[in-house]
């Protein structure tokens, strides 16, 4: 995967097909076993006995799916069945109960049909996009998966490149994000990259460049809206007061953060902040109505990109101001 050449997200692709559904090669079928007596039901069912025997049955009946390979992945190798029933409740009580996240503004999802959903990026390590990929999952009305565009560092590292994949992750490139927006789908992206989750702690919520505007030539030839976002909370679950940049060189990394606790404590170190987090979806900006030759044009792409990052970074100042304490 290293030697993989990445395609910037700003340089034009030919469109490929969009991404279909795979089956995984299954493995030979075992003999059929009859099912497990429900719990209960010899000695008697108590309160929620139910609901355990539906769970240990899901539980069973995914286990064997998982063996003998009869599930499916798309092109980018997204496994929805593991993320809905695996990874997700895994972030779970990160975000539920550590976090603390409160989500505003989710109407503003499209409830079908390709949208790119455009955020700031912080908190030195990208807890940020998982946290938002639950938020729209576990609260969007037609609970939505949103497939993030991530760095290709994401898909160097081992272990973490697979579960980005299963996670439905891809390169931020902008044939990708293009294949998925024509698919219907959504696509979440953090324009600002290592500048922003690795800035250091005295420039929180000021947001970074966004670059050449290659999000919005995305979202104009594949003719969806574009929902900014904005997170509070983040940039101080890892505050960064220093970066070992000579470090960061040797180990091959944008940055090596120092902060108050990292590396003086060693793993316990790493534990982040528990901070009290806001999620605000704002209103969508349409791209359906421009021409065809506008993806093209570098001044209203200019415009475009402007009016995200200005409407993200106001919101942010609200979201600041309103906010009680960093920690409740």
């Amino acid at each position: 995967m290293a030697d993989a050449k990445v395609i910037p997200f700003d340089e034009d692709r030919p469109r490929r097909r969009p991404p279909r559904r795979v089956r995984v090669a299954a493995a030979p079928e075992p003999e059929a076993v009859a099912p497990l007596p429900a719990p209960g039901a010899e000695a008697g069912t108590g309160p929620g006995g139910g609901s355990w025997d539906r769970r240990i049955a899901g539980g069973l009946a995914f286990l064997r799916r998982r063996v003998t390979g009869d599930y499916e992945v798309d092109d980018f190798g997204y496994d929805e069945e593991l993320t809905d029933q695996v990874l997700m409740s895994l972030l779970r009580p990160l975000y539920d109960k550590y976090f603390r996240v409160e989500v505003k503004g989710v109407e503003n999802i499209p409830k079908e049909g390709g949208a790119l959903i455009v955020a700031n990026h912080s908190g030195t390590l990208p807890l940020d996009g998982l946290m938002m990929q639950v938020a729209v999952h576990d609260h969007h009305p037609a609970r939505r998966h949103l497939r993030l565009l991530a760095a290709d560092l994401v898909f160097m590292l081992p272990v973490v490149n697979e579960l980005a994949r299963k996670a439905g992750h891809t390169l931020a490139c902008a044939e990708d994000a293009q294949r998925l927006l024509e698919a219907g789908e959504l696509v979440g992206v953090m324009p600002e990259g290592f500048k922003g989750i690795g800035k250091p702690f005295g420039d929180r919520y000021k947001l970074q460049r966004f670059g050449r505007g290659g999000f919005v030539s995305t979202a104009l030839r594949a003719g969806t809206p574009i929902v900014p976002c904005s997170i509070v909370g983040a940039e101080e679950i890892y505050p960064m007061v220093g970066n070992a940049k000579t470090l960061a060189r040797l180990l091959g990394i944008p940055y090596f953060p120092i902060t108050p606790t990292f590396p003086w404590l060693g793993p316990l170190g790493a534990v982040p902040l528990p901070t009290k987090w806001t999620i605000q979806f704002g209103e969508p900006i349409p791209t359906d109505g421009y021409p065809p030759e506008a993806a093209e044009d570098p001044m209203l792409m200019f415009n475009l990109t402007d009016q995200v990052r200005e409407q993200i970074q106001h919101t942010l100042y609200r979201l600041l101001v309103q906010r009680r304490s960093v920690f409740f």
